[in-house]
């Protein structure tokens, strides 16, 4: 199904409407657990894990390897966590920051201009999401989406021109956080039991990992509870590294029940996504999540999204993982056929019996 644009999520929130049209509605089985973001954040409880980075490089074996477990227990218990000491100056993040909310303050008139093209294939650019799926249910944001690393494969005429340093903060966030992936990378292969280059290796490299950039913008919402900015989903990246502007939104599905993520300041939120967890057959988890919206500011983050490219590669539990106690938990699959396997199943699920 691809329907035309409607309108941006943006210019119905400043419409002053009291009442959001029904297809922001979520279905009534959903609409039990969906809370107040501000209340949700203050709840004691399970917290997602806090990994302090700066203990990666110790010149002490004992410091690394301390650093590298807790990593490895964050990622196989969670599968998400934040990144504190991680190396990129907070500088730079709040240039970056400053450049996405830049860009979504312009008119969306002027943002139309960026408008990318769904039913055409283009999909990079400034958008919404379209009813794709059989529920016919939109998502609370607006967005704009496009490639930033290798900077060899991106197309800069499609980049914002205002502000008028959107691309250098860009191009330098995109450089450090390419750096700091294969950090990661190489820690969770060694918790493994692997060699240090070798999920990078399975994931494309330098050359072929793609970093993919998605700034989502969430209105205001006049009736949040009834909601979703994001739906419920788990990411289809090796990696997802995630920016927010210190308002609360995520949310995890952990161990049976929605944990919101409490803001910490200078931090990276990161995600393993469906790609490791295949890799290491499970011992990674890639963990449901959705975000909520509210009523009184604006959120917005900034995802990056590490994905393996879509053809080259079979993804697959790497055959040293792989056991009579713990056989293949996932079939070979190239990058797409795991992306369209995962559209369709949904569509299914949302069929009426």
């Amino acid at each position: 199904m691809v329907g035309t644009v409607g309108p941006r999520v943006e210019s119905l929130a400043s419409s002053g409407i009291k009442c959001i049209p029904k297809e922001y509605v979520r279905p009534r089985e959903e609409l039990e657990n969906i809370g107040n973001v501000f209340e949700e954040e203050k709840k004691e409880g399970p917290q997602v894990p806090t990994i302090d980075l700066g203990e990666i490089d110790s010149p002490s074996e004992v410091v690394r390897g301390k650093c590298r477990e807790n990593l490895k227990k964050a990622a196989a218990e969670w599968g998400v966590m934040n990144l504190v000491n991680h190396g990129i100056s907070e500088e730079l993040l709040n240039r970056l920051r400053k450049a996405g909310e830049t860009f979504f303050s312009l008119p969306i008139e002027e943002k139309e201009k960026y408008a990318n093209d769904q039913a055409s294939g283009k999909i990079q650019g400034y958008g919404s999401k379209l009813a794709n799926n059989a529920s016919g249910q939109l998502e609370w944001e607006d967005y704009f989406f496009h490639l930033v690393y290798p900077e060899d494969k991106r197309d800069l005429s499609i980049w914002p021109t205002k502000p008028s340093d959107y691309t250098e903060a860009t191009s330098e966030y995109a450089r450090q956080l390419r750096r700091l992936a294969t950090k990661i990378l190489e820690a969770l292969s060694i918790g493994l039991g692997l060699e240090g280059g070798r999920l990078e290796k399975e994931v494309g490299g330098m050359e072929e990992l793609l970093l993919q950039l998605k700034i989502n913008y969430y209105p205001i919402c006049p009736q949040p509870e009834l909601a979703l900015g994001v739906e419920a989903h788990t990411d289809v990246s090796s990696l997802t590294f995630l920016l927010h502007n210190m308002v609360p939104g995520l949310q995890l599905f952990y161990k049976g029940n929605w944990v919101t993520a409490k803001c910490v300041p200078n931090s990276i939120f990161m995600h393993i996504g469906d790609t490791i967890e295949i890799l290491s057959n499970g011992r990674y988890k890639s963990i449901l999540h959705r975000g909520l919206v509210n009523k009184e500011k604006v959120r917005i983050s900034w995802a990056v999204f590490c994905e393996p490219p879509k053809e080259k590669i079979i993804l697959q539990p790497l055959p040293e993982l792989v056991t009579e106690k713990e056989p293949a938990r996932f079939p070979p699959r190239t990058f797409a056929q795991h992306i369209h396997h995962k559209l369709f199943r949904k569509d299914e699920e949302a069929l009426p019996n």
